[in-house]
């Protein structure tokens, strides 16, 4: 049964093995920037705990604050999720309140939409009233999640080479 858990230095492993399947792309909702290591262990142990204080304080200039939680299953890695508190002219464009990704060898269980109906649980309790989810435009997958999760269509934009779908999930 899988479970949302604050990110924690024991899934270092299992981390980057999911790492080296994702084989150079963006792990969406991992919250991983250029110039952090993650194969490490030390280098590992900073990266989560940049997560971890995320919650509070933004990461980098720039950024918002952000509550990561991973999708694991026991000791395995199985993706991640961000939910931003706030957004910023970009995140309202292109970005979005919540980000999440699931590891390749790990998709098509359904661990996405549950993950993000769990994040909108959150976004509740806080309060938020509607959360922005966007996704490209060519991940039907992440589409259907989005809608699963009540998401509505607002607009499609363009950001350089990439289209992006943009939905609204009323929360009330």
């Amino acid at each position: 049964m899988p479970e949302l858990v604050a990110p924690h230095a024991r899934f270092h492993a299992s981390f980057v093995a999911s790492n080296a399947e994702w084989a150079g792309a963006v792990q969406d909702g991992a919250g991983i920037h250029e110039g952090d290591d993650v194969i490490t262990p030390d280098g590992f142990g900073r990266f989560v705990a940049s997560l971890v204080a995320a919650e509070t304080t933004p990461r980098r200039a720039g950024l918002v604050t952000d509550t990561y939680r991973w999708i694991v299953e026991g000791d395995e890695y199985l993706g991640s999720i961000s939910f931003r508190h706030e957004l910023t002219d970009y995140l309202r464009n292109f970005g979005g309140h919540i980000g999440y990704g699931i590891r390749p060898s790990a998709r098509r269980r359904g661990l996405a939409t549950w993950a993000l109906a769990r994040t909108l649980d959150l976004a509740r309790e806080r309060g938020y009233p509607r959360v922005l989810v966007v996704c490209h435009d060519h991940n039907a997958a992440s589409a259907r999640t989005i809608e699963k999760n009540g998401g509505v269509l607002e607009d499609i934009r363009r950001n350089g080479d990439d289209v992006l779908r943009r939905y609204w999930i009323d929360l009330g």
